[in-house]
């Protein structure tokens, strides 16, 4: 396990970033949605981080031809996906297990994805029991609950699903069950969730829409879909954590280079965006997402925000944010983030831990949390518990303080290079 320690530095910076970390959640995408093509995928600029990876390796381990050099991988998926000789490791990847739990449901062979020590206990009920309602033969631990989780593929029936929570990787598991049911399905959430998957999908030519209802309907494949030709985006979570340093560091501005400008993807931007921060977005194209570039700059002191609407959109990012609303003006409220509970690690807790531990009053309820703003944080050592956006949120309040941070082998999973960027806003 390995710490570092970050030396405060307050000088203003003027930054262009062109590599921040492709987009995680579209790498993940790019790595499973090759599978239901019968022709070579090509991705550019795809996400060299250990869960994407792991990712990748499972469509290896399925029968996928997988060329790399770098970022540039090409996938041949097989004739037929084969049943594996060995255990499929989803390493810290939720969404890894839970969308291929998904699209193995509707795959004849016997299969069994599991994680690390952090994935093993987050909960998967929430694709497991929809996906056994339309027939899948799913087991785990606490009766399929908990990783490993062992998946018997086969005929899935159609549905009509309503979901209890507002969570893109369900509807993903769902989607990709739904794309090999024996019917049209039909899948419903209160609030739109990060929206990739549909919008690959059909950039691919499934037949995936939404109704009058709200509902998304979609049409069973009756032959591969077309093959990915891709160049992942620049990831805004990821990006994210620069925008928030700006907008603490006095004189500062960063440019972000590439990245996706979804607006399920760019919500927490706009919530620094009410809080005072200087913010524009530059489209340069939509082909299978909006990519373009995202400028901030320093706006004086920030105020404080309510957040209770969106949360799906927000919750990579509210880690981040929490740094920003310790230092704004007045106390910033969140609300409806129970969610946050089940991440990497409970982000709710982990946050108001580490906040408390720099001098920040705090208070917490089991949906979010009250952060009294100040004007200053204190040096403190954080336990990540494992979640790299903990580890790297504390990361940027260090620059303005200096930190001590526990466990940051996290980082690797979704930001390989977060310190070589954090070094040049430093020097």
């Amino acid at each position: 396990m390995k710490n570092i320690e970050i030396n405060p530095s307050q000088k203003p910076f003027n930054l262009i970033c062109e590599d921040i970390a492709p987009d995680k959640s579209i790498s993940h995408r790019c790595a499973m949605f090759s599978l239901l093509s019968d022709r070579p995928s090509k991705i550019k600029n795809f996400l060299l981080g250990e869960d994407t990876l792991n990712s990748l390796n499972i469509a290896s381990q399925l029968g996928a031809e997988v060329k790399r050099d770098g970022g540039s991988i090409e996938i041949t998926p097989p004739k037929k996906l084969s049943e594996p000789d060995d255990i499929l490791d989803c390493g810290n990847g939720g969404t890894g297990m839970r969308l291929y739990a998904g699209l193995l449901a509707g795959i004849d062979g016997s299969f069994v994805l599991t994680g690390d020590k952090y994935l093993r206990h987050r909960p998967m009920n929430r694709v497991v029991v929809p996906l056994r309602n339309i027939g899948a033969l799913i087991d785990g631990r606490e009766n399929g609950n908990l990783a490993p989780l062992v998946i018997r593929g086969g005929t899935l029936k159609a549905f009509n699903y309503t979901s209890p929570i507002d969570s893109a990787q369900v509807k993903s598991a769902l989607i990709l069950a739904g794309l090999q049911g024996d019917g049209k399905s039909y899948y419903k959430e209160e609030l739109l969730s990060r929206d990739h998957t549909e919008r690959m999908l059909r950039g691919m030519g499934a037949e995936i829409k939404t109704n009058s209802d709200g509902f998304i309907e979609i049409t069973p494949m009756d032959k591969p879909l077309n093959p990915l030709n891709i160049t992942v985006p620049a990831d805004p979570s990821s990006g994210f954590f620069f925008a928030v340093c700006t907008s603490i560091t006095k004189d500062s501005s960063v440019v972000i280079k590439n990245v996706t400008l979804n607006p399920t993807r760019i919500e927490a931007y706009k919530i620094l965006q009410k809080m005072g921060a200087n913010i524009d977005f530059i489209e340069k194209e939509n082909i299978y997402e909006p990519i373009g570039d995202i400028k901030i700059s320093y706006n004086g002191k920030l105020k404080a925000v309510k957040v209770s609407k969106n949360i799906a959109w927000l919750i990579d990012e509210l880690p981040a944010l929490s740094i920003a609303m310790s230092l704004a003006d007045g106390t910033s409220i969140v609300t409806n983030a129970k969610e946050l509970r089940v991440k990497e690690s409970d982000r709710i807790d982990s946050v108001l831990i580490a906040l408390t531990a720099c001098g920040v009053k705090t208070i917490e309820h089991e949906d979010g949390y009250e952060i009294i703003g100040g004007d200053r944080l204190q040096k403190a050592t954080i336990n990540s518990h494992g979640d790299h956006r903990i580890a790297m949120s504390f990361a940027i309040a260090g620059t303005l303080c200096g930190m001590k941070i526990e466990d940051i082998d996290c980082i690797d999973t979704s930001f390989p290079n977060f310190f070589e960027i954090l070094n040049s806003v430093q020097k």
